[in-house]
């Protein structure tokens, strides 16, 4: 059973953040990748709730930081909500995932975990006046 690493990358491609996560199936879609990355790293923050939040996606009422977002207070979220929000970014090119060499197109695309474990998420930030 494969591993998963979830790479964040900026568009330049510097590093921002990276985590693994083990014991998976050999194939998942793009949205279960999306859904499970979002779920882990919404565990995370509920552990310890914050006023910042790592994660792939804004969650509701947060403003957005350099690589992360501020709560206006430490709160609980709520993992499928914001799996709901990371896969509308998704479709409206919030960000893009890369598989092996490619770039996903479809969050139905199954991925093979054991020839590609390694995913990177590029988010797209949007330009001031654009």
């Amino acid at each position: 059973m494969p591993a998963v690493t979830f790479r964040d990358e900026t568009a330049t491609g510097r590093p921002v953040a990276e985590v693994q996560i083990a014991v998976l199936p050999e194939r998942m879609t793009v949205r279960e990748l999306v859904r499970l990355r979002v779920r882990e790293e919404v565990a995370r923050h509920n552990a310890r709730p914050a006023e910042r939040f790592n994660g792939l996606v804004r969650p509701d009422g947060a403003e957005a930081e350099l690589n992360c977002y501020r709560l206006r207070e430490p709160r609980r979220l709520d993992w499928e909500r914001q799996a709901e929000i990371a896969e509308r970014a998704f479709l409206g090119n919030g960000f893009f995932v890369l598989a092996g060499d490619r770039q996903v197109e479809d969050l139905d695309e199954e991925i093979d975990l054991a020839a590609c474990p390694d995913l990177v998420f590029i988010k797209l930030v949007p330009l001031v006046g654009g």
